[in-house]
């Protein structure tokens, strides 16, 4: 694969619960670079733009409701086969059936909060970093 980059969001539930620095360490501890890294709180729009994937399903309006609910911190992490390196470490979506180890398996317990958003795909990263960071790359 080589080395690649993938964009990564701690949720408004993983910075109010204190655990930006543990997402952070894992990720660094893995062996990821962090490229670029703020917090802000994202407007309507941007998390309209970055779920645009789901408009239309019947979560679509409560998980931009959420994501636009307090401040979140976005990041773009670069390494070897960054994308399915992160994606292994966040765990699936359901933090309840997310396996121990995981990002999510270790801190959340639901579809929706479930800490951190990992792009799925070189596609995905594509799409999703320039909404936050459109003067990278």
């Amino acid at each position: 694969m080589g080395v690649e980059r993938t964009f990564v969001m701690v949720k408004p539930d993983g910075v109010a619960r204190g655990l930006v620095g543990e997402v952070i360490s894992r990720f660094e501890k893995k062996g990821l670079r962090i490229i670029a890294l703020k917090m802000l709180r994202m407007s309507r729009e941007q998390a309209e733009e970055l779920y645009s994937v789901h408009r239309g399903k019947p979560f679509y309006n409560s998980l931009v409701d959420f994501v636009t609910s307090g401040p979140v911190v976005v990041m773009i992490l670069e390494g070897e086969s960054a994308i399915d390196v992160v994606r292994i470490m966040i765990g699936p979506t359901d933090g309840r059936k997310a396996p121990p180890g995981t990002i999510r398996g270790d801190f959340a317990l639901s579809i929706q909060e479930n800490i951190v958003h990992a792009s799925d795909s070189p596609e995905s990263y594509k799409r999703e970093h320039v909404i936050f960071f459109p003067d990278v790359e």
